[in-house]
């Protein structure tokens, strides 16, 4: 599994942005995979999370915001953000591993993150 994140930038709050993950690894289509961030000073969240036949859940402060899918022929995950909001700034990371949770100790994997900054 080797996992790259990219599509975060600076967006202004209300705005959107859509993250992408692909693994170039052999098993992303029976892998979880999740989003976490950390935002400076803070320790790290999970955001969201999608098993591999498209189930997901959300952390609470996102729902109904973010919306994670997967394109397993791309061997690809997507984080569409809207609605964002300054609290919303961090690192986002994305993360593979067996099962659907929100623990990042449950996680196998990890690829380089993204930054995600929102300007009020």
């Amino acid at each position: 599994v080797q996992l790259q994140a990219s599509g975060g930038g600076l967006v202004q709050a209300g705005g959107s942005l859509r993250l992408s993950c692909v693994d170039s690894g052999r098993t992303f289509s029976s892998n979880v995979m999740g989003w976490f961030r950390q935002a400076p000073g803070k320790d790290r969240e999970f955001v969201a999370a999608i098993g591999w036949s498209g189930g997901s859940i959300y952390a609470e402060s996102v729902k109904g915001r973010f919306t994670m899918s997967r394109d397993n022929a791309k061997k690809t995950v997507y984080l569409l953000m809207n609605s964002l909001n300054p609290e919303d700034t961090a690192f986002y990371h994305c993360a593979a591993g067996p099962v659907l949770r929100t623990r990042a100790a449950e996680y196998d994997h990890w690829g380089r993150g993204t930054q995600v900054t929102v300007s009020s």
